[in-house]
């Protein structure tokens, strides 16, 4: 009988592959998922974003309205391609998360063994915490987006002999469009000011062919000089990229409390759009070992780089809240490097026995099972039934669209964001009137809705209910006797 040679299995030798293939569909089956399983609604900052994406045109740029440009544009084609719907106000998250999901593993690939880079994606891209941000309709994925690609481009610079040009001018035009995203601005000092400073980067900069590097700096300047320009055009620009306007001292540490007791705590009252907690004590156990792990090399430039950007998150949470779902960048990290000391120690113990690594494979599976269904149904039924977050989304535009005949008047009345945002609907279908303004009895339409409860001294022909919303009813339907 021929002997079995496990290195010479198919299963064995194209495994990693094979999880990496597996890892890429589960990831794209939740995405493309998302709109049907969480949160079941919009939150008041999709709509927000929504409205500004559909106010979009050729001319925005040249009146100044730069601020997140790449991004309000993906979403108005969405809107336009596919109606006012929820699906099509988070397609861009969608798409930015797939492509955000790719360089985390493609980044984690480069700095780890690809066993270790393996779980650590695992762990990092099906995430509750991650999914919640590929599935949010707002700018704020690429808060994330923008330091994780900058890296990855960085990773392919540092630590070759010769790097290549072409990825040193696709890093200066990465950062260049970055600056147009809320306190990315922050993050192209520190990457400047982390490069300068850092013995090994310093060194790779050395090692930079001097055109390709003049060329690099150009381009740096010509983004900072056209956000000068911007901000000469419409002022209002600085606020918004800072995000620091009125700002005080004390209202700093508040804003840090305020952002990372929702990541963190399991229990808490306040109510945010941040599921809590953000991460799960199993992720954040990996995160610390890999910390302490990291302290001994702490000046190699991928050791240091999470903690810099740990303290560089705190920063900027400082100025603006939800600025902490940075965090999940330099937690994916810290996983990594915790699941490569514990992989270390354990191989240690068993340098020479090839049945000690076998069975590490089923303790390790099981605990990342454990994790990563603990955390997608926390996503999904969290969402769902956690009062202080479920209520900060709604479903009146599904409502709306699916309970409410076209051409109904519905009136928004003392709800400006809604009123906004359901305009869309109006222009862009013509299939509802919508107003802010509920006109004198006899001025009435024989049929029309009222979005909330609205003292017309009569009663509603129909109700329509919402699990969102107290006591159930949401929208209420009038129609004359006639």
């Amino acid at each position: 009988m021929k002997k079995l040679i496990i290195s010479k299995l198919f299963l064995y030798r194209h495994r990693f592959q094979i999880g990496f293939i597996l890892l890429g569909l589960a990831y794209l089956g939740l995405l493309f998922g998302l709109p049907l399983l969480s949160p079941g609604g919009l939150s008041e900052n999709e709509m927000i974003s929504a409205t500004e994406s559909y106010r979009l045109d050729l001319t925005s740029v040249f009146k100044g309205d730069v601020v997140d440009l790449p991004y309000h544009a993906l979403q108005k084609l969405s809107i336009m391609a596919f109606g006012l719907n929820v699906y099509a106000i988070k397609l861009p998250s969608i798409i930015i998360g797939v492509l955000l999901g790719l360089l985390l593993i493609l980044l984690l690939n480069r700095w780890f063994k690809t066993n270790v880079a393996l779980m650590a994606s695992i762990l990092a891209v099906l995430s509750g915490s991650f999914l919640y941000l590929a599935g949010s309709g707002t700018p704020l994925i690429m808060l994330v987006f923008w330091p994780t690609l900058l890296l990855w481009l960085g990773s392919k610079i540092q630590g070759v002999t010769k790097p290549k040009p072409f990825y040193c001018f696709v890093f200066a035009f990465a950062l260049l469009a970055a600056i147009f995203t809320p306190h990315i601005i922050y993050l192209a000092g520190f990457i400047v000011v982390f490069a300068m400073t850092h013995p090994h980067l310093r060194f790779t900069i050395k090692t930079l062919p001097t055109i390709p590097l003049i060329f690099t700096i150009f381009i740096i300047l010509l983004g900072l000089a056209s956000l000068v320009v911007g901000a000469i055009v419409s002022p209002g620009i600085i606020s918004e990229i800072l995000l620091a306007p009125g700002l005080t001292f004390g209202q700093f540490f508040t804003n840090i409390q305020e952002a990372f007791v929702p990541l963190f705590s399991w229990n808490t009252t306040l109510e945010s759009v941040f599921l809590s907690p953000f991460i799960g004590l199993a992720s954040i156990a990996l995160a610390v070992i890999g910390l302490l792990s990291t302290a001994k090399g702490f000046f190699a430039s991928r050791n240091s780089i999470a903690t810099w950007l740990i303290i560089f998150t705190i920063f900027l949470a400082g100025l603006n809240p939800e600025s902490a779902i940075l965090i999940l960048l330099p937690m994916a990290i810290l996983i990594a490097h915790g699941l490569r000391y514990i992989l270390d120690k354990w191989y240690d113990l068993f340098p020479d026995n090839p049945y000690a690594r076998i069975i590490a494979i089923f303790p390790i599976g099981f605990f990342l099972g454990i994790i990563i269904i603990a955390g997608i149904n926390h996503f999904i039924f969290g969402y769902r039934y956690i009062p202080t977050v479920a209520n900060e989304f709604s479903n009146d535009l599904t409502l709306l669209t699916k309970k409410i005949e076209k051409g109904t008047t519905i009136y928004v009345v003392d709800r400006p964001v809604e009123y906004q945002f359901l305009k869309i609907l109006e222009q862009s279908s013509q299939s509802y009137v919508i107003s802010d303004t509920i006109p004198n009895a006899e001025e009435l339409p024989k049929s029309f809705a009222t979005l909330g409860k609205q003292d017309l001294k009569q009663d509603p022909t129909r109700i329509v209910t919402s699990p969102k919303s107290e006591n159930s009813d949401r929208i209420y339907l009038y129609s004359s006797k006639e």
